[in-house]
């Protein structure tokens, strides 16, 4: 069964989301959270239509107020419950997953997804019978509001900082490409870019939800991508992912841009337009380490969470951190809602290479280079068995627990070692300076492998 559950929601493959399936998820969700409005959006795939309209009917017969907001990337969403006074919100995508593929996201009242207590409460009323209720004029539960990705976009522009420097950004008047691949970005990144006075180079962006690639926003599924931004002598190129929560750039040269470098773009920005010091960030404890150099530049502070963006908002909250995300291109700043949004990350970059006045290659050039490799291996033992063994192997360098195991090494170099939280395999991510990251997987392959961990 093709059926994935983790902390953000639930996704399947197409012949697994049944309607009696998103029944169950709908009603236990309903059960869940208070009484109240649930604002539903989706991510743009041909799918989404019909099982909206399960959702929708669902919640009519429990007699629960329901506002529709359409085609509208997940932050859209997340954004409206947290400023609004909706109760939750459920947003139909399946992420960065293939279009045979559907999925649910859950949010509080607070518009972030659900924790791993919120949802063991939530998953505990998904066996539980269905009582729908007669309920006499069902169409007043249900209202549709068209006004979502205006309010989204007037929401990022009224952020102080960076509506100081929106005037850098139109004067440059940059040309960008922007690959949405045809799903939820369609139409509020170009909006968001038009309204900074740039010129749109539209490359997959019709708003079908029919993907033109694989929609995982990873370099071999830019090529075109690439090619757009040179044959348009761009300053550079965007792609996010069906949901838009993910942000990946390619530079002003046509060359793929590190996913891991766009929260470092994002934080080195927010550190530049605040000016402050001693500004909190937090990411998670796979992310690159250049997030550390660039707060050492600005006397800035980094904690660090277990992967998972509920988590990094979780200690972004605790130490009340300005900006925030995940290596994958998320990036998160409180100032307009708590949750990864590719728009916020947009915004940002250009805010930096405007003010400095430089392209966006050239400041990636001013970066140290790191090398990060990521691997998965299938899962022999117990994973409290590995990080028992790992803890005494590397006794004596500086470890940390908070998710798995990451070892970090006296020059700066660390390896993260961590069970998936949806497969049966772990996850081991090296990161060093020049070559040195593919010797630290190599030495932790041998030794997983030598106790028939992998």
């Amino acid at each position: 069964m093709a059926i994935v559950n983790s902390i953000s929601g639930t996704r399947a493959t197409l012949e697994e989301f049944t309607p009696k399936f998103i029944e169950k998820y709908a009603a236990a969700f309903n059960s869940f959270i208070p009484s109240g409005t649930i604002i539903i959006g989706r991510d743009g795939r041909p799918s989404g239509v019909e099982i909206e309209k399960v959702l929708i009917d669902t919640f009519v017969k429990l007699g629960r107020k329901i506002e529709i907001i359409g085609v509208v990337p997940t932050p859209t969403v997340q954004l409206m419950v947290e400023h609004t006074d909706a109760v939750g919100g459920i947003i139909i995508t399946a992420s960065h997953n293939p279009e045979n593929w559907n999925g649910l996201k859950f949010l509080n009242s607070k518009g972030v997804f659900l924790d791993a207590e919120e949802n063991k409460k939530f998953w505990s009323y998904l066996d539980i019978p269905i009582n729908y209720v007669d309920i006499k004029a069902k169409e007043l539960l249900v209202s549709y509001n068209k006004n979502a990705l205006d309010f989204h976009i007037n929401r990022l522009l009224s952020v102080d900082f960076i509506k100081n420097n929106i005037d850098f950004i139109r004067e440059k008047k940059y040309t960008l490409v922007v690959d949405a691949v045809n799903a939820s970005g369609s139409f509020i990144v170009c909006n968001l870019l038009e309204r900074l006075n740039c010129n749109v180079v539209r490359l997959y962006c019709d708003g079908t939800g029919v993907f033109p690639h694989t929609p995982e926003p990873l370099p071999v599924n830019l090529t075109d991508l690439a090619n757009a931004v040179s044959e348009n002598n761009a300053d550079l190129g965007v792609a996010v992912d069906p949901d838009a929560d993910r942000l990946v750039l390619v530079d002003n040269k046509g060359n793929n841009v590190w996913e891991e470098h766009t929260i470092c773009i994002a934080v080195n920005s927010v550190l530049e337009l605040l000016g402050n010091k001693n500004i909190n960030i937090a990411v998670n404890q796979s992310t690159t380490q250049l997030v550390d150099y660039i707060a050492n530049l600005y006397s800035a502070n980094v904690s660090r969470s277990a992967v998972g963006e509920i988590n990094v908002v979780k200690k972004m909250q605790e130490t009340n951190s300005v900006i925030g995300g995940e290596g994958s291109g998320g990036v998160i700043l409180p100032y307009c809602h708590y949750g990864r949004d590719s728009l916020v990350g947009i915004l940002l970059v250009l805010a930096l290479i405007s003010r400095k006045n430089i392209t966006l290659s050239e400041l990636i050039d001013t970066y140290p280079v790191y090398q990060m490799i990521k691997k998965k291996y299938p899962l022999n033992k117990d994973f409290n068995d590995i990080r028992q063994y790992l803890l005494k192997y590397y006794e004596g360098e500086n470890i940390s627990l908070i998710d798995g195991i990451k070892i970090n090494f006296k020059d700066t170099s660390w390896v993260h070692i961590r069970s998936s939280n949806t497969e049966p395999i772990i996850r081991v991510i090296a990161e060093a300076k020049q070559n040195e990251a593919s010797i630290i997987i190599d030495n932790i392959t041998k030794v997983l492998k030598s106790e028939n961990y992998i």
